[in-house]
């Protein structure tokens, strides 16, 4: 596998959720994410919990390929960071191991702050370098 500094895929991941140009996060995405990638979410407790209700006791939320990874990012971007309050950054504790890096980020107020929230990624990387799967677990 090629050298891979954690915090700088970091960075670049983190860049993606944030990146205001449509053609640049598409590129970036298919930079990032191996063809066959996957974005696996563990949904928030809410949800965890109407599935539980419902007989799913570990429902999970996934996006597979850079079409879906592409929808899910952009509907993110629309949510979090397009109107203004928000912003991602990467909480600096990116570490790696063999072909799995693991990141925290925070979402912050952009004007500064405390952060309003955050969470965990563990990301698989492929032979290449590119991410395979992403595990995200908001909260953590």
């Amino acid at each position: 596998m090629t050298d891979i500094d954690p915090q700088d895929l970091a960075d670049r991941y983190i860049a993606v959720w944030v990146e205001p140009d449509a053609e640049l996060r598409r590129k970036a995405i298919q930079e990032l994410w191996a063809e066959g990638g996957a974005h696996i979410l563990q949904p928030p407790q809410e949800i965890r919990e109407v599935a539980a209700k419902l007989g799913f006791d570990r429902p999970t939320l996934e996006a597979h390929g850079h079409e879906e990874i592409e929808l899910r990012v952009t509907r993110s971007y629309a949510d979090f960071v397009a109107p203004g309050e928000f912003t991602f950054r990467p909480a600096g504790d990116a570490v790696r191991l063999r072909n799995v890096v693991k990141l925290g980020w925070r979402m912050v107020p952009v004007g500064g702050g405390d952060p309003v929230g955050g969470g965990l990624d563990v990301l698989v990387l492929d032979r290449d370098g590119r991410i395979a799967e992403d595990y995200m677990f908001p909260g953590a």
